[in-house]
């Protein structure tokens, strides 16, 4: 566990997410709004006045909330490739896609590079998605079920990032990721932004179930985009709220980073958690983490792997990435005094994916 005492009177002061951003999602094929779920039971058993999840178990037909920033930011970056005026439909974009024979290109630990190729679909354009060599073939084949081809790279997730930009940079390609390094920075910001509309959504279901704000938050971390997303949103609050981030033991890479306080990379291991098996922080998302998290936790497979059996008989079906907040939250409860948790305190866990398929070592 690591801790950040400055962070909790660091408050971002960037600009406010664009209210397109909900209007778009709003117009895209199975358009939904997730579900908030109250935990009595979990808040009882570990000392809090409420536990929430926010179940991203069937995103837009996805078992994921990655189609949020996926869908954004495509969406723009194909109007840029293609000279289209926004806003337009996607019939339109995609008739101008297909006359300059575009294709997209990334790379996935799964649940991006679903979203990618279901975008691709619904512009009817190729999209080719690289993955490392520990995804196992259930999370290969739901990618390509979108009509994707997916090519395994001999290595780790950031291994599959250079294939990605060398196959885009041969080809002259459009490179889609929702991480940032230094020359490449426009497409993973407007990902950032496209979460925004998960963020909107869980404010105004608290607003109406609990009648106040969140007191704290617990975002799990893959290269920190997400995490971005929800430490802006958090930190830009008159009623800010402590966040919480976690990642698996074997791919810590924000938590080597914040101690070193620079940007470090790790290698990584074979996970349960495979969405949170990065070995890079996002180079955009950095500044915002180093300054706006609070606390930085792993947890491991076991870990997450109880939780999410735990989830389940509670009527939240999810996968070890959408677990492991709730590991992070028994951790802290056991200092529970340090980070604030009482009986006033509104918790909410952002359960990031759906249940799937996954082998456990026990």
């Amino acid at each position: 566990m690591f801790l950040n005492p400055s962070a909790s009177s660091w408050a971002y002061q960037g600009p406010s997410p664009d209210p397109a951003i909900e209007a778009f999602h709003q117009l895209l094929p199975d358009y939904n709004i997730t579900p908030l779920i109250e935990l009595p039971d979990t808040a009882k058993e570990l000392g809090v006045g409420r536990v929430l999840v926010k179940d991203e178990s069937h995103r837009f037909g996805l078992p994921a909330f990655k189609i949020l920033g996926a869908s954004w930011a495509i969406y723009k970056a194909v109007a840029s490739e293609c000279g289209a005026s926004l806003p337009c439909s996607l019939e339109t974009l995609g008739a101008k896609a297909r006359s300059r024979r575009l294709r997209l290109v990334a790379c996935t630990e799964g649940n991006w590079g679903r979203a990618t190729a279901r975008m691709a679909r619904y512009l009817q354009i190729p999209a080719t998605v690289f993955v490392p060599k520990f995804m196992d073939m259930a999370t290969q084949r739901t990618i390509s079920s979108e009509g994707a081809e997916v090519l395994v790279v001999n290595g780790d997730y950031d291994m599959s990032i250079e294939a990605a930009r060398d196959l885009a940079k041969i080809q002259g390609n459009l490179l889609v990721m929702d991480v940032s390094w230094q020359g490449y920075e426009e497409v993973p910001r407007m990902v950032v932004e496209g979460y925004s509309t998960m963020l909107a959504e869980t404010d105004r279901q608290l607003q109406e179930m609990v009648g106040k704000p969140a007191t704290h938050v617990i975002a799990s971390v893959g290269v920190g985009s997400w995490a971005q997303a929800v430490t802006v949103h958090y930190k830009s609050k008159r009623d800010r709220a402590t966040v919480v981030a976690v990642e698996p033991e074997s791919a810590a890479c924000l938590q080597e980073s914040l101690k070193a306080g620079r940007i470090v990379s790790i290698k990584t291991d074979e996970t349960i958690m495979n969405g949170m098996n990065c070995g890079t922080v996002s180079y955009i998302a950095w500044d915002v983490l180093r300054k706006g998290v609070d606390v930085c936790v792993t947890v491991s497979d076991l870990e997450a792997h109880r939780e999410v059996e735990y989830l389940g008989a509670h009527a939240v079906p999810c996968g070890p990435c959408g677990a492991a907040p709730l590991a992070a939250l028994r951790k802290l409860i056991e200092s529970k005094d340090r980070f604030g948790l009482d009986a006033a305190s509104v918790v909410v866990l952002f359960s990031t994916e759906g249940a799937r398929e996954y082998e456990i070592s026990k």
